[in-house]
């Protein structure tokens, strides 16, 4: 179980998840942008054009719904698929590995999870990238640990706060939490 914090600062809802979760410490010298600290700087322009195609379909599915709701659900459908093929092929390409799939308490503000690392220290900085199931998700952003406990079995957790995050990585998070709520109770009503 997750060790409870000293304060309890919660501005936003947290959920214990199992995640991908990819950390690199960042060097202290560095304020800004870290750049891009996975080595996938290659990919970002694709990502920001299906961002930018992915808003522009929300936008002309929602004026088409005012005029024919029978092909605007036709066309989520077929977009629906599409995401899920892209899934599939992108975790059949480069699966993460088990090692990297890790329990969390997660939410918009930051993040907490186990490190066994002891080199690690309250008021690093972190690069983080997330995998969030099912939808393999992958915001990602810059954290700062706020503090360091031991639950109860004496394992070692560290609670971070993200100092960087994008507006869509945010949504990202957020989405994810409100659909993991909702298969929580899906699952305590059957």
């Amino acid at each position: 179980m997750v060790p409870p914090l000293d304060e309890d600062r919660r501005d936003y809802f947290r959920i214990h998840d199992h995640v991908g979760l990819e950390i690199k410490r960042l060097d202290s010298g560095t304020d800004g942008d870290p750049g891009h600290p996975f080595g996938d700087d290659i990919l970002e322009p694709l990502h920001e054009e299906l961002r930018r195609i992915d808003v522009d379909i929300r936008n002309q599915l929602a004026g088409l719904a005012e005029k024919d709701r029978l092909l605007a659900n036709l066309m989520k459908s077929f977009n629906s698929k599409v995401d899920t093929l892209a899934r599939i092929m992108a975790f059949e390409q480069n699966p993460l590995q088990p090692e990297r799939w890790t329990k969390v308490t997660l939410s918009e503000g930051g993040i907490a999870f186990p490190a066994p690392d002891p080199t690690l220290h309250e008021g690093d900085r972190l690069a983080v990238r997330l995998t969030l199931p099912p939808e393999l998700f992958m915001p990602r952003g810059t954290a700062t640990i706020v503090s360091i406990s031991e639950d109860d079995d004496g394992e070692r957790w560290l609670h971070a706060e993200f100092t960087r995050l994008d507006d869509a990585d945010r949504q990202m998070i957020a989405r994810h939490v409100m659909r993991w709520q909702i298969r929580q109770r899906q699952r305590d009503q059957a």
